[in-house]
């Protein structure tokens, strides 16, 4: 059970990178965001580094091709394609493209892996689905020729492709590896590509950004819940349970922005939102819990 306790952390976490990322869009470079999210972890990780350098060596030397394939999917590409997306797109459009990651990771086990997909698994699939647009079109379809669609929106596409490759291929982590050393790895090697990225696009590093206290804020939080916890609960859980079960729960990202709207924003719960909850609450059930009370 604690890993599916996992599994929710750090959706909501990453539910909140989403509103994050978007309102501090236009004071930061997207490049900027995602080099320096990664930076702050490597050195908030330090200590850890210092003290196990010798076994994070050796972890490396083994699997050095498949770890520096996790950094360049799970950290360096994945977050920055979100925030180049967040630039120009809603985080609405972003939720609903975003809520396309399960169906990838289930064709992704099927193409890899020959993981055959269950009737069961479609059925939960199309209702958290379902309850995801039900949500975000406000339970009225005429809403949707309200959705203006930007080239953002295919960087966020871009993303949830990211992702899901990068979450079938945890079934590949080196079992030698603990989750918290293949996080530091992973995030050592992340911060090396990003570094090559951000040099390339001509930027260099400084600090001056950090005077506005939005982004600081920001960054602080997008540094240890998103970064550093959300990941590390992702990893250990995905493992565990396996892509296709975990990859479900990105459908429950909208149910987190409507309470936490709800809670800081003070926006009124509305029908809709309940009819939403209930649909992604079914679709998950089925997919991730309904064998086991079979």
């Amino acid at each position: 059970m604690k890993y599916y306790i996992f599994l929710v952390l750090a959706v909501l976490f990453w539910s909140g990178n989403f509103i994050t990322g978007r309102y501090i869009s236009t004071s930061i470079e997207p490049m900027q965001l995602s080099f320096y999210r990664w930076f702050f972890v490597l050195v908030l990780l330090l200590p850890y580094i210092f003290i196990n350098y010798k076994d994070l060596i050796l972890g490396f030397k083994k699997d050095s091709l498949l770890l520096v394939v996790f950094g360049a999917f799970g950290i360096a590409g994945f977050n920055t394609f979100l925030y180049y997306g967040l630039q120009t797109t809603s985080a609405t459009n972003a939720l609903l493209i975003n809520s396309s990651t399960p169906i990838f990771i289930i064709l992704i086990s099927n193409i890899i892996f020959r993981i055959a997909i269950t009737k069961i698994q479609i059925l939960g699939v199309l209702l958290s689905t379902l309850g995801v647009l039900y949500l975000i079109l406000k339970g009225n379809i005429n809403h949707i020729l309200e959705l203006n669609f930007t080239p953002g929106d295919l960087w966020i596409l871009l993303a949830a492709l990211d992702w899901a490759i990068y979450s079938v291929l945890l079934k590949f982590k080196p079992k030698d590896l603990s989750s918290f050393s293949f996080l530091t790895i992973t995030s050592f090697i992340g911060v090396i590509i990003l570094y090559i990225a951000f040099i390339l696009q001509g930027y260099s590093l400084e600090f001056s950004f950090l005077s506005n206290k939005e982004v600081l804020y920001s960054l602080i939080y997008i540094v240890i819940f998103p970064s550093i916890l959300s990941f590390y609960f992702w990893n250990m859980a995905t493992i565990e349970i396996g892509a296709n079960k975990a990859g479900q729960s990105a459908h429950l990202m909208p149910i987190f922005g409507a309470i936490l709207a709800y809670i800081f924003l003070g926006e009124v719960l509305e029908f809709y939102h309940i009819v939403g909850i209930v649909l992604i609450a079914i679709g998950i059930y089925l997919t991730m819990f309904f064998k086991k009370v079979k």
